[in-house]
């Protein structure tokens, strides 16, 4: 088996802005694997908060030599934790091999991954189209943009976090969730959750940060007027447990958690614990959003608009218009490079 790795530049329509910084490109890092013609491809993105880099990746994948050829001889999941021995536990590395492994083995077989999992497409969610942080005016601007989808997620963690969403409120009836990541305390996600409830809001993801207090997450669960989602809290398998009566929810990333194998893993033990699921994504190519549209058939909610955030990328797959997510019949995820583009974007 063959590994090939792209380093990408993506740029984004507009810039992107969090509680913890803003950017203008996306810097992706894509794994081609190819095994008897066919080409599977992963994604996953660099992160200046979780550490991870082109170099930091590209060494962990460079650790592999002839365990690749695993990949050829059985499933993707009977490897995953050989793969992430080898890779060092570099989660963020590990899935996009993951991913890529999938998408390869869907082709050989003929099969796309949904259903080779033995899933069922049947009332699948549509995605949200996430605001960024900005001003008012610009956060308005960017609705007006896309006004024909069903859901928007608002980036919230400023000094006038209800003042947006009565605002963005007056322009449209569709459904809000808001997203603080991390920015909150227990006192002010409680107390914002009254009048984001007025205000139409589904939930809430993420409002304190991962080091807060087992106590104040307990009490913002129990006081919240409105649903609260574990996304900086749910990280890997071992984190779902930990959510149970905590969180109402979990966004389960697959970049975080190291794969398409262990998202799965973790969406069905969430579901097992009565938890609500979710599959977010970052800013990326169609990719990524191929891999991760796979697990619909397992969540109460998607956030797989990454592509539609960029102004361009060099690859095609699975469509997200307006929030539908337009099922693919392709083998394995669906995704894939145009080649001739790439020097392109080349990082």
């Amino acid at each position: 088996m063959k590994m090939i790795l792209h380093r990408w530049q993506l740029p984004l329509a507009h810039p992107f802005t969090i509680s913890r910084g803003t950017i203008t490109t996306q810097e992706s890092l894509v794994v081609e694997l190819v095994q008897d013609g066919k080409h599977g491809y992963g994604e996953v993105t660099t992160n200046d908060f979780y550490g991870h880099t082109y170099e930091s990746m590209e060494a962990s994948l460079g650790r592999l030599g002839r365990t690749l050829d695993r990949y050829a001889q059985s499933m993707p999941e009977t490897q995953w934790e050989t793969m992430l021995a080898e890779l060092g536990n570099d989660m963020f590395a590990m899935s996009a091999l993951d991913m890529a492994a999938h998408d390869l083995h869907g082709k050989l077989t003929g099969l796309p991954t949904w259903r080779r999992w033995g899933l069922q497409w049947e009332n699948v969610p549509q995605s949200s189209y996430t605001i960024g942080i900005d001003t008012i005016d610009k956060m308005l601007a960017k609705l007006s943009e896309r006004p024909d989808w069903g859901i928007y997620k608002i980036k919230l963690g400023t000094d006038n976090d209800l003042e947006i969403i009565e605002a963005l409120r007056s322009h449209t009836a569709a459904t809000f969730r808001v997203d603080a990541n991390c920015g909150w305390t227990a006192e002010q996600t409680i107390a914002n959750s009254h009048r984001l409830a007025e205000l139409g809001v589904e939930f809430i993801e993420q409002p304190l940060p991962p080091e807060a207090s087992s106590e104040d997450k307990r009490r913002v669960y129990l006081q919240s007027a409105l649903p609260i989602i574990a996304d900086e809290d749910c990280q890997v398998a071992g984190d779902v447990e930990q959510c149970y009566r905590r969180y109402h929810g979990v966004n389960v990333k697959i970049c975080k958690c190291g794969g398409l194998t262990p998202a799965l893993r973790m969406l069905r033990q969430a579901r097992s614990l009565k938890l609500k699921t979710m599959v977010g994504c970052m800013v990326e190519s169609a990719i990524g959003i191929s891999g991760a549209a796979h697990l619909l058939p397992l969540l109460d909610y998607a956030d797989l608009d990454g592509a539609v955030l960029l102004a361009d990328a060099p690859a095609t797959g699975v469509v997200v218009e307006n929030g539908l997510v337009q099922l693919t019949e392709l083998a394995g995820n669906g995704g894939s490079l145009l080649k001739s583009r790439l020097a392109e974007f080349k990082g």
